[in-house]
């Protein structure tokens, strides 16, 4: 956690904007415009209802065969406070609209929620947190082909939603960064409590 802290206050000191604009301008010049469709679909899957809705589901299935409270869904929601305070209070403004390439005509109720900045990616911080925990999940299978490959799918879809946000014109690549460390602390003291 004190690594997204740290960092934090480096892109509230606007360290990184000439990264992040150059890191997006290449991105979007090196990846053909065919994957604005499929990148926009990751979109959909990093919200905030659908991982809602696979947090319920492991929360679920803990309570139901390890017949007790996962007191890790509460860093899952508290993560959400640290999302927003980032994204009201953090000064970083997100991408210009000439980045923008979300190619879908559908938005969840939670993409109406306006907030005065982009920092963190909260996409990112959602999608690497389910991301460790099912990898952590996973360590109970026996069969090594099995884990491998599902630990490598895990895997490509994080880093697939990680480009994803730069890509779409979503967030920055500090946005980016932030929902990693953030995610990736929140999983570990979730993880913590499993």
């Amino acid at each position: 956690m004190g690594a997204f802290v740290v960092f934090s206050y480096f892109v509230h000191k606007n360290l990184f904007y000439s990264i992040d604009f150059d890191t997006t301008v290449r991105l979007q010049d090196k990846i053909s415009r065919r994957f604005d469709f499929p990148f926009s679909i990751f979109s959909i899957l990093g919200s905030s209802e659908v991982t809602v809705l696979l947090i319920g589901i492991v929360f679920l299935t803990v309570l139901i065969k390890r017949r007790h409270f996962f007191l890790g869904i509460i860093m899952f929601f508290l993560m959400y406070g640290f999302e927003l305070f980032g994204k009201f209070f953090v000064y970083h403004p997100g991408p210009p609209f000439m980045f923008l390439r979300y190619d879908l005509g559908f938005l969840f109720p939670s993409s109406y929620v306006s907030t005065k900045y982009s920092y963190p990616s909260g996409h990112t911080a959602r999608t690497i947190f389910l991301g460790i925990l099912f990898l952590y999940i996973l360590t109970n299978i026996k069969s090594p082909k099995i884990k491998g490959i599902l630990s490598i799918l895990i895997v490509m879809f994080m880093a697939t939603m990680i480009v994803s946000r730069v890509y779409l014109g979503e967030h920055w690549s500090s946005d980016v960064v932030g929902g990693i460390l953030l995610g990736a602390s929140m999983s570990s003291l979730a993880i913590a409590f499993w």
